[in-house]
């Protein structure tokens, strides 16, 4: 079994994170094989748009166990060059010049939560739940950040990155994380529903738009890659720190970490 299922249909690419056992949580293979799909349908003259999806119930819970029990022993180094590999994921995705939606049939944790502020359109399941719960681990959503904010402002991301708290698919509509929000047994009509949409516009165009909207922002893919070189310094010194060590040994030992009082 593959971490990526790839399915093409009149003009879509529609890439399938495809470990539900796990709730699609984010490791080596998946992140390498995601970035080279999407960087393959980004070149792939006969795809129109990209819809990322996961398969089960959930959309992506963010990071493996095993990868974070990687984390919590690797050097700094380790850790800045594994942060890389997800910041070149999420980058390639959000300059991805095709139009990207999220399907998001489930939950979305952490970098899940990253991979739909990535996309273009985000469309979710009403049963959704969504979380930016890294301080809870005594580190941030450091290579994430730059998406989630362009995505849902800073004065949410504020209050999401230090509170760490769990919200539903309307709060994460009304904050600008979705853009709409359906019944999960409404979600492939109306994914299909923007699709139509997006097949009627010209493909020169929609890229053009994609980069001007983003250049307007002031986001473009070289200042994009400095500032996520920026960031996984700043989640590898964290994972090394002693309140990183603490955070995530506690989570791995499933116990409160020492400053709730249960450490």
């Amino acid at each position: 079994m593959t971490a990526i299922q790839i399915a093409d249909r009149a003009g879509v690419r529609e890439l399938t994170l495809n470990r539900p056992e796990v709730h699609n949580a984010f490791d080596d293979a998946l992140i390498a094989e995601l970035t080279a799909a999407v960087q393959t349908a980004a070149s792939d003259p006969a795809v129109r748009a990209v819809v990322l999806t996961g398969a089960g119930a959930s959309f992506s819970a963010g990071a493996d166990l095993n990868w974070m029990r990687g984390m919590a022993s690797a050097s700094e180094q380790e850790n800045r060059d594994d942060s890389l590999r997800l910041a070149e994921l999420m980058r390639t995705l959000q300059f991805c010049p095709k139009p990207t939606i999220a399907r998001v049939n489930g939950a979305a944790y952490g970098g899940g939560v990253g991979l739909v502020a990535c996309c273009d359109i985000a469309i979710g399941a009403d049963t959704a739940k969504f979380g930016l719960t890294e301080v809870k681990l005594g580190l941030v959503p450091a290579v994430i950040s730059p998406y989630v904010l362009h995505a849902i402002g800073l004065r949410q991301a504020r209050k999401l990155f230090l509170t760490g708290e769990v919200f539903d698919a309307h709060e994460a509509q009304r904050i600008g994380l979705l853009h709409r929000v359906v019944a999960a047994e409404a979600l492939d009509d109306a994914v299909a529903f923007t699709l139509k949409l997006l097949a009627k516009a010209g493909p020169e165009a929609q890229r053009e738009a994609k980069q001007l909207a983003l250049r307007m922002a002031g986001h473009e893919e070289d200042g994009a890659e400095r500032i996520d070189h920026d960031n996984a310094a700043l989640i590898a010194r964290l994972r090394v720190s002693t309140e990183g060590q603490e955070g995530l040994s506690a989570f791995l030992d499933k116990r409160a970490p020492a400053w709730v009082g249960g450490g």
